[in-house]
């Protein structure tokens, strides 16, 4: 179980997913889709709407 380095939310495998696409693919830590969110100064919506994309596209990393 993987928790948000951060604020220490469980994750879902998605908020790991777009963690490891947007910000580093070897990473250990992640951050929740909130987090991440505030990290990268947009909001959450945003962060959801590129999961998607990044699925749609077909993006292994996204089940």
């Amino acid at each position: 179980m993987d928790l948000c380095k951060n604020c220490g939310r469980v994750l879902e495998k998605d908020e790991i997913a777009i963690y490891k696409r947007m910000v580093n693919r070897g990473a250990t830590d992640f951050l929740c889709v909130a987090c991440l969110a505030a990290h990268f100064n947009v909001s959450e919506d945003m962060i959801k709407e590129k999961i998607d994309h990044f699925r749609k596209m077909g993006c292994t990393l996204f089940e």
